[in-house]
């Protein structure tokens, strides 16, 4: 618990009369016995007199005095009630940050259905092509994002969360661990199945086969990484409700639970590390292609983007620091919520950020055109082609002898080659110039004129 800064004083109140004001009256009367013991025995080594009730408010050792006394005396429950009616008396304001946590959910409940609707119905209507495992994926965890969004608006932010938890009433404690309990559940599937849908989308862009394997390799794995942390979730506390019914150290309530702090941590390490290795295998097959320095810096630069997910994933891991031992519950979790929606929003944006780069060329073509026309000269080499292996002159022979007393650019083979390329909305592939990795007849139709003209 954080120092019991507002005890000191009410106690004071008390033993000088000062509780005498009304609405002193009132916050001295919600009092436990146990905190005002711990006054009186603290209070006649203190340097602070009765009636400064500045130094009372200020003095570290007096207040760590009365903290320690309180935690071994009393109970949670009491060692809140006192501090949540000291709290005025030293003018201490009521702190609040649940509003971050609400715009952040109401924010991305509004841009990831839209933009994971635009891939799919553009794939699944417009498209040439069928929804793949990665579209699929990506819609799962959509499926199960939402959810979770409606509990931190509807559920957690209501019953505390962003607020001292001393200021929250019991039962709602109750119901916000709880509801945090489902919350920790859903984050758990979200991280893999976003992981999961980034890795099918690289393997359909990604055909040779040693890449094929490592990939499959990594699904693998992180289906397993997923699937563990998700019953580990669930069960890591026995009987399941003494998660939440933990919090006030009830001792008619007997249960146990798992080192959950040893749980989010390894399973935050763990999606870092992958999160790694996932942005190595592309960057990897991107500098092992045919195309020049600058096209393999820009299309390595769309895949780094990611890795802001992989600095938001650091960033929550700071805030796991106290997840367990949190003495503050309702206001440490708030910065978890507010983290995990950042990372999982952001995740599903950088997901669907190739095929909606896809959709924006469609719309735009201009931006990035794939027309090109060419003309290029070629010259006749006369000596190879005047006469054939007989020694007879050839047609082209005596078509360029007959113009010999010309001018040598009237000699000239001018091939005009147009080229137009219609690409079939098969996968981002295209956008990666991966052509010489997919070369399926499906993906592009080519039709190439040449004219030449002797």
């Amino acid at each position: 618990m954080r120092p019991l800064r507002l005890l000191v004083p009410s106690m004071i109140l008390v033993s000088v009369g000062l509780a005498q004001d009304p609405g002193l009256s009132s916050a001295i009367a919600t009092f436990p016995k146990c905190a005002l013991s711990c006054l009186l025995t603290s209070i006649q080594g203190s340097p602070c007199e009765l009636s400064n009730q500045t130094c009372i408010c200020t003095n570290v050792e007096l207040q760590g005095s009365i903290e320690h006394c309180v935690r071994q005396s009393c109970t949670i429950r009491e060692s809140l009630t006192a501090k949540n009616a000291t709290q005025p008396i030293c003018n201490i304001p009521t702190r609040y940050k649940g509003r971050t946590t609400r715009v952040c959910g109401l924010a991305f409940s509004i841009i990831c259905p839209l933009i994971v609707s635009v891939r799919l119905l553009y794939k699944a209507m417009l498209s040439t092509t069928n929804l793949g495992l990665d579209d699929w994926t990506i819609l799962l965890l959509l499926c199960v994002s939402i959810p979770s969004m409606v509990i931190i608006d509807k559920f957690a932010i209501p019953y505390g969360a962003g607020m001292d938890v001393w200021t929250v009433p019991f039962d709602h404690i109750t119901n916000f661990v709880r509801w945090l309990y489902v919350l920790g559940i859903l984050y758990l599937l979200q991280i893999a199945l976003l992981k999961l849908s980034i890795l099918f989308f690289l393997l359909r862009i990604f055909p040779r086969r040693m890449t094929t394997r490592v990939l499959k390799a990594t699904i693998v794995f992180t289906m397993l990484y997923g699937a563990a942390f998700v019953i580990a979730g669930i069960f890591q506390c026995q009987p399941v409700s003494f998660y939440w019914t933990s919090w006030d150290k009830n001792p008619t309530i007997r249960g146990k639970c798992m080192n959950i702090n040893a749980l989010n941590w390894s399973n935050a390490a763990i999606g870092i590390v992958l999160d790694v290795w996932m942005l190595a295998i592309p960057l990897y097959e991107v500098f092992h292609l045919k195309l020049s320095l600058q096209k393999k810096i820009s299309v390595s630069l769309m895949f780094f983007v990611g890795t802001f997910v992989t600095v938001i994933s650091c960033v929550r891991l700071q805030s796991l620091v106290t997840f367990a031992a949190s003495s503050n519950p309702t206001w440490n979790q708030a910065d978890v919520i507010t983290w995990s929606l950042i990372e999982i929003g952001v995740g599903i944006i950088c997901a669907c950020m190739p095929a909606l780069r896809v959709i924006l060329n469609r719309m735009f073509p201009k931006l990035l055109s794939l027309t090109m026309n060419r003309s290029q000269p070629y010259y006749a080499n006369r000596s190879d082609r005047t006469h054939n292996s007989g020694g007879g002159a050839s047609k082209l022979g005596n078509g360029l002898n007959r113009q010999q007393n010309t001018n040598p650019e009237d000699r000239v083979i001018k091939v005009s080659k147009s080229f137009e390329v219609h690409h079939n909305d098969d996968d981002e592939a295209q956008l990666l110039q991966l052509a010489e990795l997919t070369s399926k007849p499906d993906k592009a139709q080519i039709k190439n004129t040449t004219e030449q003209s002797l």
